[in-house]
């Protein structure tokens, strides 16, 4: 059995240090999202911790103890969601909870991932939306340890030295987030990775911006949401039928339905094409536009990505 859990948590209101606007409805919308693929299967087991309120703390030793019951497990994948304060100091960062007034009474960064590093969960990820939280697994100078085991994935809202920037109805960071997860950052298959989470978010952000941090330990990565693919499955699987070893698929008048002298089976073919065309899977040859590559019977080629869904359908990968 699959098994996936999820611990989330927003932090809004704190004791000591200024409260937060956002972050309570940051996790929620990651719960969301995360909870149920697209088509309304189940994703992850949640567990959801706000802090709104003097009624609703969550102190250091608590945040502490639901981290290590997320991860004291060998289940498939289990992520852990942190919205509120961060901290930094020459010693490391922290994650500052319900209680905390200096900072370096938080959560130390390196406690967390010591708790996760050495976890049996096959997929460990973390993801961190606080000020600072960059520091989470860089490797201390004086130390011979290595900062992340394998199977451990970290992505974070901005550098050790940089501020999350809050929009107030919750973080930039966190929407990319969601959005990602919600499909954007989705492959032709549906699957959504840490990957390529990281690079919807990092070319969703101006170089003036907050930087996100992608640090990660893994021979494959694993997908977080299922989404609607943009091609079926079984169109996608019909590259290896349109395309040999040369990549290259000749086309003349009769594959657009338009022409004087129309073939079915190539308007067919050619209706399948331009789906890849627009997936930039495939492009013509010798013009721009794939309607006048047939018409002066020129060809179209597989893009590099194209050759490489090619290559999976080939080795019965997908």
């Amino acid at each position: 059995m699959n098994r996936r859990k999820a611990l989330i948590v927003g932090i809004n209101y704190y004791s000591n240090v200024g409260t937060l606007n956002g972050c309570v409805a940051d996790a929620y919308s990651v719960n969301s999202v995360l909870s149920d693929n697209s088509d309304g299967t189940k994703n992850f087991d949640t567990k959801l911790v706000t802090v709104v309120d003097q009624n609703s703390l969550i102190s250091r030793s608590q945040l502490k103890d639901l981290v290590k019951e997320l991860f004291n497990d060998d289940n498939d994948i289990s992520l852990f969601y942190f919205s509120g304060h961060g901290y930094i100091e020459s010693t490391g960062g922290y994650l500052i909870t319900s209680e905390c007034s200096t900072g370096d009474d938080g959560l130390p960064m390196s406690e967390l991932l010591t708790i996760i590093n050495e976890s049996k969960v096959r997929n460990k990820i973390v993801v961190l939306d606080t000020c600072h939280s960059g520091a989470m697994g860089n490797i201390n100078t004086n130390s011979n340890m290595i900062a992340i085991e394998e199977g451990v994935t970290i992505l974070t809202a901005s550098q050790k030295n940089e501020y999350s920037i809050d929009e107030g109805d919750g973080s930039l960071f966190t929407k990319l987030f969601v959005d990602a997860l919600s499909g954007s950052a989705s492959n032709l298959l549906g699957d959504v990775s840490p990957g390529s989470v990281y690079a919807h978010i990092d070319q969703s952000l101006s170089a003036w911006e907050q930087r996100p941090v992608f640090k990660t330990n893994v021979k494959n990565f694993v997908s977080l949401r299922k989404t609607q693919p943009p091609i079926s499955l079984l169109e996608l699987k019909k590259i290896t039928e349109l395309f040999d070893e040369s990549f290259v698929h000749s086309l003349d008048p009769s594959y657009e339905p338009d022409s004087s002298n129309p073939n079915r089976e190539n308007n067919e073919k050619f209706n399948l094409l331009q789906k890849y065309n627009r997936l930039n899977l495939v492009i013509p040859i010798g013009t721009e536009h794939m309607y006048y590559a047939a018409m002066e019977s020129k060809s179209c080629k597989l893009t590099v990505v194209g050759e490489f869904y090619w290559s999976l359908v080939k080795k019965g990968r997908i």
